[in-house]
């Protein structure tokens, strides 16, 4: 039996539809059925059911909210969350696939890509959440996918493309931040690598999956919008304060995912694809 956290979020609804389509079967219970935050009631649903795999998409991702008013939430959710997770799936020896983020750096990386094994260092607290949330992984689990992603969009739940369309209706000239550089990651590419790693046996550990290239943010929203009457203006993030600091340069090697046998589609390509199944 397959389990899924977080079945009701952006993650999580794509990759119950993936197994939909796949006619593959899991349980994906709400949090009302699944509270993660509960350690007892975690281990006492998993030793019932006893999956074998626990996709974990559950998660706090409010990153500005984190700061002050979401601080302990997120902690909660992210942090001992995931460890009554990850103690209940060793319980059962169940294979757990942790999601975790680019934000686990301090993107003071001038050139290059932050490798799997590169030095950790996160400038907010939904970094430092995340990055507690892969060390229980690493404490408690024996069988685990550790993967960080960045920039996640896809065709449910909001995010940076669907905000980008909705600006677009609302003002000739939307301003886009042009100094943080990473990659875009649609769900869609996330839940199959996700699904893929577990069937094919790649060698568990930690991996960094987004899609292909690299952009800025600007050069994001310059792509989503490029067919719609609006301009759109280059800003820095001095001009553009926000709560969590962000890192400038979040890049990740997707070399270790690529050896797998994984192809991974550029952003530019999967954007596109995204954005014509939104339209049907």
């Amino acid at each position: 039996m397959i389990l899924v956290t977080g079945g009701s979020g952006q993650l999580g609804s794509e990759l119950r539809h993936l197994f939909d389509e796949k006619k593959v079967e899991y349980l994906a219970p709400s949090s009302k059925e699944l509270n993660i935050t509960d350690e007892q009631s975690v281990l006492q649903y998993v030793q019932k059911l006893r999956p074998t795999v626990i996709y974990h998409c559950a998660a706090y991702t409010a990153v500005d909210a984190a700061e002050d008013e979401g601080k302990e939430l997120n902690y909660l959710v992210n942090k001992i969350g995931t460890e009554n997770i990850a103690k209940a799936a060793a319980k059962v020896a169940a294979t757990i696939i942790y999601i975790s983020t680019d934000y686990v750096f301090d993107g003071n990386l001038t050139a290059g890509e932050y490798k799997v094994d590169a030095q950790t260092n996160p400038l907010n607290e939904y970094g430092k959440a995340k990055l507690a949330g892969e060390k229980a992984i690493q404490n408690f689990a024996s069988k685990y996918y550790i993967i960080r992603t960045s920039w996640v969009f896809g065709k449910y739940g909001k995010n940076f493309v669907f905000t980008m369309q909705r600006l677009a209706k609302q003002h000739p000239k939307i301003t886009v931040v042009a100094d943080q550089f990473g990659r875009p990651t649609w769900t869609r590419t996330l839940a199959e690598f996700m699904t893929y790693a577990v069937e094919n046996h790649a060698d568990y550990g930690v991996y960094h999956l987004s899609n292909d290239n690299a952009c800025t943010w600007y050069d994001f929203a310059s792509e989503i919008l490029k067919n719609d009457k609006v301009e759109v203006e280059p800003l820095t993030s001095v001009q553009f304060p926000q709560k969590a600091t962000r890192p400038a340069h979040s890049i990740m090697d997707l070399s270790k995912a690529k050896a797998t046998g994984f192809e991974i589609p550029t952003w530019q390509e999967a954007l596109a694809r995204m954005l014509q199944s939104v339209d049907k």
